[in-house]
């Protein structure tokens, strides 16, 4: 069972409701050490004083805000806990707002929220179903680990969800930061209505466990690989980009293409092919070369020992597996 990272209390009107906090998420992506090249040497990062070379102890370290060249005002952790000690434990929401009206670009990191106690169990379910019933979300402030978070408040199936933001200045101005921007598009022309047909043709419901992190199946499938000695295909590159001349083309092709129920979304995961499935289309002839994927394709020229494999792109593969004439 989890953790709690964060305990306190809710405040909404004069109703107070305490909560302890969890993590909503967590992180799957394989994590690496590093090594000195050559060596199985762990290579670490020391708190070492820039000035004596020597190591610092982390109870000798304070904080430290640079006013001038060289110069510095410094301020101890206590001093930052002294400054809202009591704020420090309280989510207090400042108002209601529809949960539409918040720009995804806010949104930072989730946590869950559960009753302190059992006692407190009705107070904190009556929130959550207000929430629900209305469909607003709450907007609120709160101070953790020695930081003021801006969060909405939201009501999930089960729980109470906090979601910390993004305050006002953190987030830049697209039309300030980015190089340039293109016309809006005029309304009613032909390749807007064009578009708009595709995205409904291509419209879902959003079942997030119909996708899967791809590249980080990689790296995994790459380092139990390499512990058996084994190569992996690389991936072909990005497809070139759509000309203006092509767009109306390509929009119309992927038209089609959707509603014929093949999916072109690079990143989606779908229905992939089970690994039985894979070996199965491995063991079959030339003729069916042209069906196999490039990882397919990969292994059966490192069985065949085809040279220069690990650079050619799948149809170089297919064709010097000799696909190309049996297909």
């Amino acid at each position: 069972m989890a953790r709690p990272v964060w305990s306190g209390v809710i405040t909404f009107g004069l109703v107070t409701v305490p909560v302890r906090m969890y993590a909503a998420t967590e992180d799957h992506t394989t994590h690496f050490r590093q090594l000195q090249r050559g060596t199985n040497d762990r290579v670490r990062n020391k708190r070492v004083n820039e000035r004596t070379g020597k190591g610092v102890e982390y109870d000798d370290i304070v904080k430290g805000y640079e006013i001038a060249d060289g110069e510095y005002v410094t301020v101890e952790r206590e001093e930052l806990a002294e400054i809202a000690p009591g704020k420090s434990q309280v989510i207090d929401v400042s108002g209601f707002v529809d949960a539409e009206q918040i720009d995804p670009v806010y949104y930072v990191r989730a946590y869950y929220l559960s009753p302190s106690g059992d006692q407190y169990g009705k107070p904190y379910e009556l929130l959550r179903a207000a929430l629900a019933e209305s469909g607003m979300t709450g907007i609120a402030t709160f101070v953790m680990h020695g930081k003021e978070y801006l969060v909405a408040l939201r009501a999930g199936d089960e729980a109470l969800t906090l979601h910390t933001l993004h305050w006002a200045d953190e987030v830049r101005d697209p039309r300030e930061e980015l190089p340039a921007l293109p016309r809006h598009e005029q309304s009613g022309s032909k390749e807007l209505k064009t578009a708009r047909q595709l995205i409904e043709s291509m419209s879902t419901p959003f079942r997030p466990q119909d996708y899967n992190d791809t590249y980080e199946e990689r790296v995994r499938a790459l380092v139990e690989a390499k512990a058996k000695g084994e190569e992996v295909a690389p991936e072909e590159g990005p497809p070139e980009a759509t000309n203006v001349v092509d767009l109306s083309e390509a929009l119309n092709r992927s038209i089609e293409r959707a509603r014929s129920g093949r999916s072109g979304r690079s990143g989606r995961s779908g229905k992939r092919q089970s690994k039985a499935e894979g070996s199965a289309r491995t063991r079959r002839g030339n003729t069916g070369l042209a069906e196999l994927s490039k990882d397919e394709l990969y292994r059966r020229a490192s069985a065949e020992g085809v040279k220069g494999r690990s650079k050619m792109s799948r149809e170089q593969l297919l064709e010097a597996l000799g696909g190309s004439r049996a297909a």
